[in-house]
């Protein structure tokens, strides 16, 4: 396999090296790459003692990327466990589905105390989580030792040394454990800074457009002569100019705008409330210009008209004279 891959890329020093640590089993889990593939390990893990999974031995693999440990591996479980769907990318916080929270000081073995310690949790619907009863994890459990891999040919009868009353765990258990639980934390806290951060987007467009359109409102209204802005409404009148009633915050530009034609629409639907239904409605200066064109047209004929009769008397009556 030396031959097979650049021994200068940092993904394969790395993974050469955790071989090398990983080569023993011990108690509580064993990984090991694939002959002919460096990038996909297997693994075996016992189920973490006082649980629904006591007594079972699960099996999985694990594929890493080029840019590991830079970016995280996946994780998926061969085993029926009842925990983690089987053949499914399971959704950790050690994952490739969360890569915000990967670290680059984590390692396969932090990854195999981690699963042992994510089994007793609850699925809450994450990708790849099964929420079995405890009655069919502990059946899965007992047939989990009779599963054998086929890619690897790993038996869980053998996979792991057999537990002993004197078994303690090594200081690289320690520090896994310890890397384990701050999974855990790093896990809670990223959700709930994920949580700030997308309300914090969420609000902060709204500042940035609201002081765009105040910009932009503020142009148009210099523009704006004096004698079109509206009088203020009587509403406003406990507060100061321009600002909101009850905080006290200036308005923008266009806020005031708006609050004004508010107004103004009050006001007039207070004045059309008020008017008598029977009142006739007011007589539009265009219907009065219409009038007096016509009226005028009718003049100009009857004027045109006497003026042709005019022309026609006076011709009739020089035609009489010259006969004469």
């Amino acid at each position: 396999m030396e031959n097979k891959y650049n021994l200068k890329s940092p993904a394969v020093k790395r993974l050469m090296k955790e071989a090398a640590e990983l080569r023993d089993p011990t108690e509580h889990y064993h990984a090991q790459p694939l002959e002919d593939n460096l990038f996909e390990w297997h693994f075996s893990v016992r189920g973490p003692p006082d649980s629904d999974f006591d007594g079972g031995v699960y099996h999985g693999r694990i594929v890493l990327p080029p840019e590991y440990p830079m970016k995280p591996p996946s994780i998926i479980l061969l085993t029926p466990n009842g925990r983690f769907e089987v053949g499914k990318k399971i959704c950790l916080s050690i994952s490739g589905h969360h890569p915000e929270t990967w670290q680059p000081s984590w390692s396969i073995r932090t990854a195999l105390i981690a699963i042992i310690g994510f089994m007793p949790t609850k699925g809450e619907g994450a990708i790849g989580s099964l929420d079995y009863t405890p009655e069919e994890r502990r059946a899965l459990a007992k047939k989990s030792q009779d599963f054998c891999c086929e890619a690897c040919g790993c038996s869980m009868r053998s996979a792991l040394l057999a537990l002993t009353p004197n078994s303690h765990p090594s200081a690289e258990d320690h520090k896994a454990k310890e890397l384990a639980q701050q999974i855990n934390f790093k896990a809670e806290s990223s959700l709930s800074r994920q949580a700030s951060e997308s309300g914090g987007a969420e609000s902060k467009p709204s500042t940035l457009t609201q002081g765009d359109t105040s910009t932009s409102a503020s142009q148009e209204d210099a523009d704006w002569p004096q004698a079109e802005q509206p009088e203020a409404s009587p509403a406003a009148e406990g507060s100061p100019p321009h600002t909101t009633p009850g905080t006290g915050r200036p308005l923008s530009p266009r806020q005031r705008r708006t609050q004004q034609h508010s107004h103004q629409a009050q006001r007039d639907s207070r004045e059309a409330a008020n008017r008598p239904a029977f009142a006739a409605p007011p007589r539009q200066p265009q219907d009065e210009s219409h009038a007096g064109s016509a009226v005028l047209i009718v003049v100009l004929t009857l004027a045109l008209a006497a003026l042709i009769f005019r022309r026609i008397y006076l011709a009739q009556e020089y035609k009489f004279d010259y006969e004469l």
